[in-house]
């Protein structure tokens, strides 16, 4: 039995997360699919780890000092992370965040204290969003600092520094391959580069679903969107300071259905309550652990990561209504009366 040690801060809880087999997606590949439960974290995601590395390393740049306000743009769950690392080092908190994310995020963002100032959705060229918006916030408050996920490079510093090597103690230096999806870029490309340096036989895949642009960029070197999707938190349309150099060998393209077909079984056979980002990578693994199966490859491992909670979409992806009106199939027992 192990027994995790106790820590001496609350902030020593981000990070060091459990790892978990997948049974039906390994199943499903013909190979070990496992899955790093992010959602263990204190803020129920992955984002906690660059939340906690972007504060710390403003403090270390003098930066951010006692009483200051970190500001941020995001989709939610960088937000929540930093909400609770600013929290527990004294400093406030405001969120921009797009109107249509999850409710959840948003009562979570205010439960926290964090002020949150919400904006509607628009490209990334547009000076109103809500990246943009947030950099402008910082540059007019006093004692603040913009976070700048998606180029602040402190964040594939804490998967390069922490996710990669908790994924390799785990694996006992026997992993074949990882994938996940990009949102700032951070995970997969920190992650990358992490084990790439253990082994550089790992084989990195980009999971992208529909709407976002990396996936022809890595595929055919443009950046070019095609379809939609619902997922919260990742796709993206640029390379941001993140991406740059990440080591990517292939990719491949998750559809919503796809996805949400793996947030139902996971919850159904396995007890897993996850987003839509978590079934997204989920699909990808089985991908890449079937290209690698077929590529020769023996007793293929892949690991991904499960990035947060489903009770974090209650409104949206477990809510019959609301999966009807996006045109998406219903979970079977949400259609129960």
């Amino acid at each position: 039995m192990n027994i995790t040690k106790p820590f001496g801060s609350t902030l020593d809880l981000i990070g060091n997360t459990p790892l978990v087999l997948l049974k039906g997606p390994s199943e499903a590949a013909g190979c070990e699919i496992w899955g790093k439960c992010e959602f263990t974290n204190p803020g129920s995601s992955v984002k906690d780890r660059a939340a906690l590395y972007i504060v710390r390393d403003a403090e270390a740049r003098g930066e951010l000092k006692p009483g200051g306000t970190v500001v941020e743009g995001t989709a939610g769950n960088t937000g929540i992370g930093i909400a609770l690392v600013a929290n527990a080092r004294g400093y406030k908190t405001v969120i921009v965040m797009p109107d249509n994310q999850s409710q959840e995020k948003m009562d979570t963002l205010r439960a926290l204290g964090a002020e949150l100032v919400l904006v509607p959705p628009t490209k990334f060229a547009d000076p109103n969003h809500f990246v943009h918006t947030s950099r402008r916030l910082a540059e007019e408050t006093a004692g603040a600092v913009w976070a700048n996920q998606f180029d602040n490079i402190a964040n594939r510093k804490a998967h390069i520094e922490g996710t990669a090597p908790e994924l390799w103690e785990q694996l006992e230096g026997r992993i074949d391959g990882f994938t996940c999806a990009a949102g700032t870029g951070g995970t997969i490309a920190g992650v990358g580069m992490g084990l790439k340096a253990f082994d550089e036989n790992v084989r990195i895949a980009l999971t992208d679903p529909h709407g976002a642009a990396l996936y022809n960029y890595f595929a055919c070197g443009e950046l070019k969107a095609e379809g939609s999707s619902v997922a919260e938190g990742i796709g993206q349309g640029r390379i941001t300071a993140n991406l740059e150099g990440a080591p990517i060998d292939t990719q491949y393209r998750i559809s919503d259905e796809e996805g949400l077909h793996w947030v139902g079984r996971l919850l159904r056979e396995e007890g897993l309550c996850l987003g839509l980002s978590s079934g997204i990578n989920v699909a990808g693994a089985i991908e890449l652990g079937k290209q690698l199966v077929a590529d020769g490859r023996k007793d293929v491992r892949v690991a991904t990561i499960l990035c947060d909670t489903g009770f974090r979409y209650l409104s949206t992806l477990y809510n019959a209504d609301w999966l009807r009106s996006k045109g998406l199939p219903v979970f079977e027992w949400l259609e129960r009366d």
